[in-house]
């Protein structure tokens, strides 16, 4: 049966919630490629093809989002990094020059104001992002034909600035412990695809995550909002990851004067990760402090053919008047985003269509159409992903 002739229909954005149902998983079955996850990533993540988007309530329609627990020395990792940011974000500022990266449109070391949100410069949060894998990845011809997706690391000097002392050692290890996860969590992915699409072909996920190069951390430090904004996404706006697979370490909160971590009664309860389900509401995802999160890029819902689809999702700051009041809220968090080399081609699979895979999506209202920068079945991913951060840091266009 060629199931890409079913159409799946994205419903209205409408109310916000809390997530009661994110799916979780241990990691040892996780990192076991015999066993059967089927049912649970359907539940975390069914897409145009799934049985749970269509004979389930809106309170548990998928969010498209994972969490794993019990992974070996990610808490540790994750501990250990994270923190670091507040450092990283309140450097001098002549610190900063030597750890930008034009040339990658800011892909490398730090990026602050570079970032497009509507038509102004996006103020509101800084990154600093690096490649866990390797500091030299792909080869040189690689690296020039596609700057972005190739960027060398531009690590900050530890004797100069001793605040940071470990920080090329703690994100390389959070990073891979991260990697590492992605690849078990796309062996199961490929499964389920398999399962719903005749034309797919075998550890197609799995074999370009477990062998890539491109793997691109990025350590997010949202600075306190001076001002209330009613506006759900005032800390970044509503946007798909326009790669493969992104793995989520959390998040932490803390006083952005002192450094030191917030107890949950000083942060406003609806502040932080917010992605869109698949019946098209706005859901507050809270990840334990003890897992690591898995989400849907673009391209798995290009490959897949919309059996899994891109996890719309956006970060909410605090509102004024929560808390106390003396305390200005920050928040840190590091996503690392699990890419395909860049010549890899972006193809549905045999007996779908390009309008399969684009139509499936949901939040389309929300976020930039994939059909606008996936101009063509088969295109390059480096090609894409030029593409689409042409969109967000062009400001020419």
């Amino acid at each position: 049966k060629n199931h890409c002739a079913d159409k799946a229909v994205a419903a209205p954005m409408s109310s916000l919630s809390t997530s009661s149902h994110l799916v979780i998983v241990d990691y040892e079955d996780i990192a076991d490629a015999s066993k059967d996850l089927t049912a649970e990533l359907e539940c975390a993540f069914g897409g145009r093809l799934s049985s749970t988007t269509n004979n389930i309530s809106d309170a548990a329609s998928p969010l498209g989002i994972i969490a794993i627990r019990n992974i070996p020395n990610f808490v540790e990792a994750k501990n250990a990094f994270l923190p670091m940011a507040h450092a990283l974000a309140h450097l001098k500022p002549q610190c900063y020059q030597a750890l930008e990266d034009p040339t990658s449109f800011y892909n490398a070391g730090w990026s602050h104001g570079k970032e497009k949100l509507g038509d102004e410069p996006d103020y509101a949060k800084a990154s600093y992002y690096f490649n866990p894998l390797t500091d030299l990845p792909g080869t040189q011809d690689e690296r020039e034909k596609y700057p972005a997706s190739y960027p060398c690391n531009k690590w900050p000097n530890e004797d100069d600035l001793p605040q940071l002392k470990h920080f090329k050692q703690s994100a390389q290890k959070l990073g891979k412990i991260m990697h590492q996860t992605v690849a078990h969590v796309a062996k199961h992915i490929d499964v389920m695809a398999a399962k719903k699409v005749v034309g797919y072909r075998k550890d197609l996920l799995f074999d370009a995550m477990q062998h890539t190069e491109k793997a691109k951390g990025r350590l997010l430090y949202y600075y306190p909002i001076d001002k209330d904004e009613a506006k759900e996404d005032n800390w970044i706006g509503w946007h798909n990851d326009s790669g493969f697979l992104t793995s989520l370490a959390g998040d932490l909160f803390l006083d952005d004067e002192t450094g030191k971590p917030l107890s949950p009664d000083q942060v406003d309860p609806q502040a932080g990760l917010y992605v869109t389900n698949r019946s098209g509401e706005s859901i507050h995802v809270k990840i334990p402090d003890d897992c690591m999160a898995v989400q849907i890029g673009e391209c798995v819902q290009i490959l897949t053919g919309g059996v899994v689809v891109a996890t719309p999702h956006c970060v909410r700051g605090p509102r004024a008047g929560f808390g106390a009041s003396n305390v200005k809220a920050s928040r840190i968090s590091c996503p690392c985003f699990i890419d395909s080399e860049p010549s890899f081609p972006l193809t549905v699979p045999i007996g779908c269509t390009r309008d399969d895979a684009c139509q499936a999506g949901v939040g389309r209202d929300k976020v930039p159409l994939l059909e606008e920068r996936w101009v063509e079945n088969g295109m390059t991913f480096g090609s894409f992903l030029q593409k689409s951060f042409e969109k967000y840091y062009d400001w020419s266009s």
